[in-house]
């Protein structure tokens, strides 16, 4: 029998399956290759990304406002280990994220840090502390 390689994903719904399915494999662990160029693009590969696992227990209404050369308005709700990405604010928030595009990105490319973002004024919050916390959520949810 061969015992080759998988190819996975770090702290991705993946890889827990493929450790606990085949732990004779060696796992390979590879870039979850989310490089967005624009606002768009990033919104279009969410529910791609979305890791059902890292989301349990997670009930939560994100309004993400951007602002800048791609000004976009879009609601995230994350709720019973799903995801959907709608055009626009639709509902009750319980987190508002206002962010310019272009520092948006580059945070979500790993070209800068969430908080310089934060220091010089790029992404604000609101509420800030349940913000913050929901955040913080909302990212483990894209390893």
């Amino acid at each position: 029998m061969t015992r080759g390689r998988g190819v996975v994903v770090p702290g991705s719904d993946a890889e827990a399956y493929a450790a606990k399915r085949f732990p004779h494999k060696r796992l390979r662990r590879i870039s979850n290759g989310m490089r967005p160029g624009t606002i768009g693009g990033f919104l279009r590969a969410l529910p791609w990304m979305f890791q059902r696992n890292a989301s349990t227990g997670l009930d939560a209404v994100y309004h993400f406002a951007f602002t800048g050369r791609e000004p976009v308005q879009a609601t995230v709700t994350i709720r019973d280990r799903t995801i959907d990405v709608q055009p626009g604010h639709h509902g009750v928030p319980q987190v508002t994220v206002t962010a310019d595009s272009e520092a948006w990105i580059r945070f979500v490319r790993r070209e800068r840090p969430l908080w310089r973002l934060l220091v010089r004024g790029h992404l604000r919050l609101r509420p800030w502390r349940d913000g913050a916390r929901l955040l913080s959520a909302f990212g483990r949810c894209f390893p």
